[in-house]
């Protein structure tokens, strides 16, 4: 086995807390990050001492502060949402339903906001949750607007299923890309969940490259997806314009 260089044990630390794992005891640090007890020891005094990580009075660990402040540089995280949350509370005001702020990081979509009313359908999502592109609209819509050679590698690959209703026919899939690529929105029906229905357009930025998406989630059974589409369509267009982006005369995004 190759030896791991000291960026690589770092990084594994940091990799060892996730979602279902916010909290971890040394122990488990160890074991999750594959290192010696006595290698994870130094390296979380290192990033506690630097704020990266917090111990807690029970002896647990958790993502310190330090992270999050640097997070909060990203242009991809923070800085769209401030600029996006406007729009998203406009759709959320008009719908009530989930309202949802998404970036493609490699395969997957990563939720960067999220706004729910008390009667919203529920949905298996929280901020900086991860799901494949195939099976959400706002995957959707950032597949389609990716790159030709990422999109067939894409569709190559396995396409991982949640439901019956889910994506999972490379053939099936191109259509539906090129069907979103057509209508300037995607339409993710029961993939996730059997009685959700989401509802996706793409947000543009300077230079009209799709930087991002976002979405309205409504119970499958009362979607009336002609109204939601124009009202989905309209945020993702202010979030661009809010980027930087301008449309050219004539186009069908600038009427």
């Amino acid at each position: 086995m190759p030896t791991r260089s000291a960026p690589d044990r770092l990084l594994s630390v940091l990799a060892a807390f996730d979602h279902e794992h916010p909290a971890l005891c040394l122990t488990d640090i160890s074991r999750r990050a594959g290192l010696s007890l006595t290698t994870a020891h130094r390296l979380v005094g290192a990033l506690t001492a630097w704020g990266a990580l917090e111990r807690d009075d029970a002896g647990l660990y958790h993502v310190g502060l330090r992270l999050w402040e640097v997070a909060a540089l990203a242009p991809r995280g923070l800085a769209l949402r401030q600029l996006a949350l406007p729009y998203l509370e406009d759709l959320y005001e008009a719908t009530h339903e989930n309202v949802q702020l998404a970036v493609r990081d490699g395969g997957e979509v990563v939720y960067v906001e999220w706004l729910s009313g008390r009667s919203a359908v529920g949905v298996h999502i929280r901020v900086g949750a991860r799901w494949p592109l195939h099976a959400t609209g706002v995957g959707l819509a950032l597949l389609a607007h990716g790159e030709p050679e990422f999109q067939e590698a894409y569709r190559a690959g396995p396409l991982a299923s949640f439901t019956p209703h889910t994506i999972t026919d490379s053939v099936r899939l191109r259509r539906v890309l090129a069907e979103v690529r057509r209508t300037g929105a995607a339409v993710s029906d029961r993939q996730v969940t059997d009685d959700a229905l989401s509802v996706a357009a793409p947000v543009r930025g300077p230079d009209g490259t799709v930087t991002a998406a976002v979405s309205v989630v409504v119970p499958h059974a009362d979607a009336a997806v002609p109204v939601l589409v124009p009202a989905v369509r309209l945020a993702a267009r202010g979030i661009s314009r809010a980027l930087g982006w301008r449309p050219a005369a004539g186009s069908p995004s600038h009427r």
